[in-house]
């Protein structure tokens, strides 16, 4: 039976704040102590400990009426909604974020997972069906959410939160892992630390190893331009081939979700575009420079070129070379115009210094683990964020009971 939680508006739980920005004329006002939460801070994250920006005491002192402590309880209300977080320390954020400071009836983490419950609410509200993208403070105000017992808010934060918590676990050490993998390149192929007291030699792009080539990178392999299938045929499409985009590229490393799939159908409308796994994609239109590998057989639009490593060459020296070449990547544009647009023939002549193929070899068995347990991780993430998005809605309403969604939870992992 389905608890009859009672439901309250959320400016009785706590004082509710919209955020402000200080003037961006004085550039006083910010690279200070304090963080400065705006709408990408919040993707991917429950607590918010980084930020792109800071604000100093001087612009601390301009907005003393919007400053949060720790544990209040953020949700963007304008433009993108929904998008959630908790603070970890005093910040403040812009004025898309509506925040909660809340009362001690209430727990911040369980208030969060019902803020996350909400963009669902607030989408299925927007007129005409479209997404509705500005939420007043006054809206905000007002909308309801379920408010158990306090000893049962923690019970359920608890459950959610121990899956939020092993999904950022796994996120931190994959960061680690290719901060690893990147500094292992960056010693061998850029710096040549191991290898300068065997000889160097010159080359166009400067002194390199004895033994070592400049090649392009149409030497590593097969260069796919990726190709979009008719979208006026909307049976090409919903099916289970991944269909990689630039926004799906964005902070990965590998490719294991997509944001559209293609069907048998679609796919075959670009056969000879099929990327087998460890392919390495690179975005190369409009955003270029993003770098990822698929995790599985893929296709991918016209803005990303793709290279299909020879039998020479490892995938993983050849992400971590085209992340190296990054600059040459935004810089190649066609034009200098403000869209970047590096094709399929420039992409393939850029250089790229390559290793005798004893090193290229012993570099690829030092980090294949590190890649291998990276994917493991992101897939695992996978499966535990389908755990967490299944038993919320379930939990907030009273569906289900603690006790079970734990053993749901020792079935399911």
């Amino acid at each position: 039976m389905v608890n009859e939680w009672p439901r309250r508006n959320i400016r009785s739980l706590g004082k509710v704040v919209t955020g402000k920005t200080p003037s961006t004329r004085n550039p006083q006002n910010f690279g200070g102590p304090y963080p400065f939460i705006t709408i990408p801070d919040l993707e991917r994250h429950v607590y918010i400990q980084d930020t792109a920006r800071t604000i100093s005491e001087q612009g601390a002192a301009l907005l003393n009426s919007c400053l949060l402590p720790a544990n209040a309880v953020m949700m963007s209300c304008i433009a993108t909604v929904g998008k959630c977080g908790i603070t970890v320390e005093p910040s403040f954020t812009n004025q898309q974020i509506n925040s909660v400071i809340c009362n001690k009836n209430v727990e911040p983490r369980y208030l969060y997972y019902c803020f996350r419950q909400l963009k669902f609410q607030l989408e299925a509200t927007g007129g005409g069906g479209s997404v509705y993208t500005n939420v007043s403070k006054s809206r905000f105000s007002e909308l309801e959410v379920p408010i158990p017992p306090l000893s049962d808010q923690r019970a359920i934060a608890s459950i959610l939160g121990a899956l939020d918590d092993k999904i950022e676990l796994n996120r931190r050490m994959n960061q680690t892992l290719e901060a690893m993998a990147q500094a292992l390149f960056k010693s061998w192929f850029v710096d040549f630390e191991p290898f300068r007291d065997k000889g160097m030699e010159d080359s166009p792009l400067g002194e390199i190893p004895m033994g070592w080539s400049i090649i392009t990178i149409g030497d590593i392999g097969d260069v796919i331009c990726g190709k979009t299938p008719p979208t006026r045929d909307p049976s090409n499409y919903g099916g289970s081939i991944p269909f990689i985009t630039i926004p799906d590229m964005h902070n990965k490393v590998f490719v294991t979700s997509t944001g559209g799939y293609l069907t048998e159908k679609g796919g075959a409308t670009q056969s000879k575009k099929l990327l087998p796994k460890h392919a390495v994609c690179v975005s190369c239109i409009a955003t270029p420079g993003l770098v990822a590998l698929t995790s599985q057989p893929s296709h991918t639009n016209q803005q990303i070129n793709s290279i299909i490593c020879n039998g020479n060459c490892s995938p993983f020296w050849c992400y971590l070379a085209m992340i190296s070449l990054r600059h040459e990547i935004i810089t190649g544009g066609a034009g200098g115009s403000a869209t970047l647009n590096l094709n399929k023939a420039e992409f393939s002549k850029l250089q790229v210094i390559r290793p005798s193929q004893a090193v290229m070899w012993k570099f690829h068995q030092i980090v294949e683990p590190f890649f291998s347990r990276i994917l493991s991780n992101e897939l695992e993430n996978i499966k535990l964020a389908d755990i967490r998005d299944t038993l919320l809605p379930k939990l907030l309403s009273g569906e289900i009971r603690v006790r079970d969604a734990e053993k749901f939870m020792e079935e399911a992992v």
